[in-house]
């Protein structure tokens, strides 16, 4: 069953035009990947579903309601969570602050308790401030507090983006306790193998045009692809 659809969506920032035509969908309980370089329309698409750059034409559709052009907190009241690139944890508030405050939005919320059990890194943190943590323990917030309000979609935008390869490979394996639990997965990533170990179908972005739809496996046959879209060798996905 088809959960997200994006059919044919133009975005701009201003005058600029940033997507052309991006389609792309997710099936329940599916992982995704949406690769590209930088700059090349990850976030953006990102945005336009979630609502805070909503596209100037194409549809959005979400579990059969068109959603384009809601106000964020709408999108996120149906389902769909995003932790963004930059993660947006409150600084200032510790981490069962944080996750308390994400509880207490939600309709249908999970018991925070719940994500001690998830992420036991973040149990032994539960009263340290976020602006204390490392780039990974915020990271691992903030997919905590997007879990927390119970989302049937998430989107992770850049989730490894300036994270040390040993914090990176712990992160694999918290996003994999995550996928297990039947969570439809969005992920945007520059880090090719990190998303090839996560999902099982891909879309390739360049300059805000889809270039490339199919499995993760045909994806890594495809050495013009990779060097030309993604700059890695084929060796460093084998």
């Amino acid at each position: 069953m088809t959960v997200l659809e994006l059919d044919d969506i133009d975005t701009y920032y201003g005058n600029s035009h940033v997507l052309h035509g991006v389609s792309l969908d997710l099936d329940e309980g599916e992982v995704v990947a949406l690769l590209g370089r930088n700059g090349a329309g990850k976030t953006t698409t990102m945005r336009s579903i979630m609502g805070v750059t909503p596209p100037r034409r194409g549809t959005i559709t979400y579990r059969g309601e068109d959603v384009a052009g809601l106000p964020p907190n709408e999108i996120n009241a149906r389902g769909i969570s995003l932790v963004p690139e930059d993660r947006r944890v409150f600084p200032t508030l510790t981490v069962h602050e944080n996750l308390v405050l994400a509880h207490k939005l939600a309709a249908d919320p999970r018991p925070v308790e719940e994500m001690y059990d998830l992420f036991p890194v973040l149990d032994e943190l539960r009263r340290s401030r976020a602006q204390n943590m490392s780039g990974g323990e915020q990271q691992m917030l903030a997919v905590a507090r997007a879990l927390v309000q119970r989302p049937s979609t998430l989107l992770l935008d850049e989730p490894t983006e300036g994270l040390a390869p040993v914090i990176v490979d712990d992160l694999r394996e918290m996003l994999q306790d995550v996928v297990d639990q039947d969570v439809t997965v969005l992920l945007s990533e520059q880090n090719v193998s990190f998303a090839f170990d996560l999902a099982t179908r891909c879309y390739v972005i360049d300059t805000g045009s889809i270039v490339y739809e199919g499995s993760i496996e045909e994806l890594q046959e495809r050495d013009d692809l990779l060097e030309r879209y993604l700059a890695v060798s084929p060796e460093e996905v084998a």
